[in-house]
């Protein structure tokens, strides 16, 4: 169990081993926002004449600014602005308000196209990191306009919230874009997951995973060379022990199962039977 889960669900657990457990998530939390500095850092200084050619691409090709800022929602709920290279006609949200993207959406560019498919629209995104708003791995960071609704139909959907959002993460390498409720509680999966199993080991998998996307090298394959946990992996029922407090009777500790939000009626009635044996 990692520290994110353990401080969240042990509620009962004494307030000494809740204040352990505090200090050893916040000095983990300052180790990964060093290494994403450090990193991010080097990027910006090497990608940053591509960002150059980038920006006068689009702003040659399309009307509008070739880097845009958008409202997003951070840790603990904080907004603030994040920075893209623009993918869409400019302004198009104007008279429709905010949308989620799909298949075919005719408000992006051909560039934008080239640029979303290689992830390379993202890169100012490093400034953000550089910021301390974004860290370089983590869940992507929603849109204050969909959050409430996500928050208030998805069990669970605030907890993305307990770490900084990412440029890249688990779910980002391996799922199409947000299109609908479906695809934000399967992407939900990854990042819970990431949030109680994520590793410095696995955040440098990740950002390789990432920079092999952006020349196009398929994606399964450069997950299963490096590793990278999978839909078998984290698609599956988690059991999660709660400890239990030191006025509770010496009993096995309860064990809470937590299926994905994708689980069937089938598998979630076998889930029961299991608790109950």
């Amino acid at each position: 169990m990692s520290l994110h889960s353990e401080l969240v669900m042990n509620d009962s657990s004494p307030s000494g081993h809740r204040q352990i457990l505090s200090r050893k998530l916040e000095s983990k939390r300052t180790g990964k926002a060093i290494l994403d500095f450090a990193i991010a850092l080097v990027l910006f200084v090497v990608t940053f004449p591509l960002m150059l050619m980038v920006g006068l691409l689009v702003r040659l090709t399309s009307y509008g600014p070739a880097i845009y800022s958008q409202l997003r929602v951070g840790r603990g709920g904080k907004p603030f602005w994040i920075y893209k290279f623009r993918t869409m006609r400019h302004e198009c949200e104007k008279g429709s308000g905010a949308q989620w993207s799909h298949p075919g959406d005719s408000r992006i560019t051909v560039v934008g196209r080239f640029l979303r498919a290689s992830h390379v629209d993202e890169l100012p995104q490093l400034i953000n990191v550089l910021l301390g708003q974004m860290s370089l791995v983590g869940p992507r960071p929603e849109r204050p306009e969909f959050t409430p609704r996500l928050t208030q139909v998805i069990p669970s959907y605030e907890r993305r919230m307990l770490i900084r959002p990412g440029v890249t993460g688990l779910a980002q390498v391996q799922l199409p874009p947000d299109s609908d409720l479906n695809s934000v509680r399967r992407k939900l999966q990854y990042d819970l997951w990431y949030i109680d199993q994520g590793s410095v080991w696995l955040d440098l998998r990740l950002i390789l995973c990432t920079a092999m996307k952006v020349v196009f090298l398929p994606m399964p394959l450069c997950c299963r060379l490096l590793g990278v946990p999978g839909s078998i992996l984290v698609e599956r029922p988690r059991e999660v022990v709660r400890i239990p407090s030191p006025t509770a009777s010496p009993e096995v500790p309860v064990v809470e199962v937590q299926p994905p939000a994708l689980v069937t009626e089938r598998r979630k009635s076998k889930l029961v039977q299991r608790v109950n044996r």
